[in-house]
């Protein structure tokens, strides 16, 4: 798809200078950049590798000299990776396809709006609805009774179980995993695992008479509101007698696991490879880092940034910062950490005395 440049500053609400009828076809790094691709130099750090490729026009950083860069033409871009938010948003392909492929396969009493795709092999469960405009790739799978909101993108391998409800906008990557069961299981006694949380370790560990962990199964299905994206791979379980939520707005990236009962906020982030465990809150717009997790039955309040690679094992109230093993304020984390880099040097001064 071919934009002139003036089009594609005014979509960005920027600046646009120089040859503004200039015509590209896609976006590419300076490096690489050929005569119809526009370069994306939106720091200074960038600037120099302009003269690698052969780019025409650019998006450039606040105050950069465009001309002297070799440029024709140039877009201004205040904030980058907005600008890059909506340039992608702009260049990037529509999805494929159209209508129903004769190789899914459909329940008659399935509900399917107006302007659905569904692709090859994917399987439509008995009294599922999907909304208008929603777009289903290929070998998916919608359980009985699933609720599809309007304008949602499903990608291949996606799995919808039971009891699962998106709202409008939802995107759901490939092989995401939505509405499977807990990972709830009990023993006939209490376990070794549950005395040793009541005693902090204490109680010594015993072979049980009956050692079979007993299923809870999982029958609240998961609620998930407008505008969640959920990444390749992840996956968010159902709750076991109320559902599993996401609030709107919300993103979570690939390879994230949300267990059973989890309540997550409005836009929040939720980054590669970080768990929330069973029954756990997370207030509205809370980040957390990739690697972290949260344990079971905690509070976590609103605007918390949780950095990457860090375990919460209490309740964190809200607009707090935290990082490491166990989580801490952030201060507190870096003045450990210092002191601990400190630590060697201290013992070699204090064995000298």
């Amino acid at each position: 798809m071919v934009h002139s440049v003036k089009e594609i500053a005014a979509a960005l609400r920027a600046e646009a200078f120089g040859a503004v009828d200039l015509l590209v076809s896609s976006a590419a790094e300076p490096a690489s950049a050929g005569p119809d691709d526009l370069a994306l130099a939106m720091t200074p750090a960038y600037g120099a590798a302009l003269a690698q490729g052969r780019a025409r026009a650019a998006v450039v950083w606040p105050g950069a000299d465009w001309q002297a860069l070799g440029l024709e033409a140039a877009i201004v871009a205040p904030r980058a990776r907005l600008a890059m938010a909506g340039l992608t948003q702009m260049l990037d392909q529509p999805l494929g396809g159209g209508g129903i492929s004769p190789h899914a396969a459909i329940d008659p009493t399935a509900q399917i709006g107006a302007n659905v795709t569904i692709g090859a092999f994917t399987v439509v469960g008995a009294d599922a609805v999907i909304g208008d405009n929603t777009w289903i790739a290929d070998q998916v799978s919608v359980a009985h009774g699933v609720r599809i909101g309007a304008g949602c993108q499903i990608h291949a391998g996606v799995r919808l179980q039971r009891s699962v409800q998106l709202g409008a906008r939802v995107i759901l990557q490939p092989n995401a995993a939505i509405g499977g069961d807990g990972f709830s299981f009990v023993t006939a006694e209490p376990s070794n695992v549950e005395k040793a949380r009541e005693t902090l370790g204490e109680a010594p560990t015993e072979i049980p008479a009956d050692p079979t962990w007993y299923r809870i199964h999982s029958l609240g299905g998961v609620i998930i509101g407008d505008d969640v994206e959920v990444g390749a791979n992840s996956s968010v379980d159902a709750g076991t007698i109320r559902a599993t939520r996401i609030g709107a707005g919300t993103k979570i990236d690939s390879l994230v696991q949300v267990g059973h009962n989890v309540v997550v906020g409005e836009h929040c982030l939720l980054c590669a490879q970080a768990g929330v465990a069973g029954s756990t809150v997370l207030g509205d717009r809370v980040v957390v880092g990739g690697k972290a997790g949260v344990a079971d039955n905690l509070i976590v309040g609103d605007d918390v940034v949780l950095g990457g690679g860090s375990v919460v094992l209490s309740n964190v109230p809200k607009g707090r910062v935290m990082m490491g093993y166990p989580a801490t304020r952030m201060a507190t984390h870096i003045e450990g950490y210092k002191a601990l880099r400190r630590l060697p040097r201290t013992l070699r001064d204090l064995a000298k005395r």
